[in-house]
């Protein structure tokens, strides 16, 4: 059974991961206009990106340990 939980906490780990950098990197568009660049940044879809991104780590901890259990 623990086994099982930690196969879903690293599956889980990687679609949080993937979800958070989609975000991360969607977060700010950038226009040339004349020579002159112009950056846009959404700094509560930037924000939420790091939750995924931590999120992901700590169930990525949780299922490695959960693995590594002998019992």
């Amino acid at each position: 059974m623990k086994k099982t939980i930690g196969v879903i906490l690293i599956i889980l780990s990687l679609v949080l991961g993937y979800l958070g950098i989609n975000k991360f990197s969607n977060s700010g568009e950038s226009v040339d206009v004349i020579g002159i660049e112009i950056s846009v940044e959404n700094k509560k879809e930037k924000t939420a990106s790091y939750f995924y991104l931590g999120f992901a780590v700590v169930s990525l901890i949780g299922g490695v340990v959960l693995l590594n259990r002998k019992s």
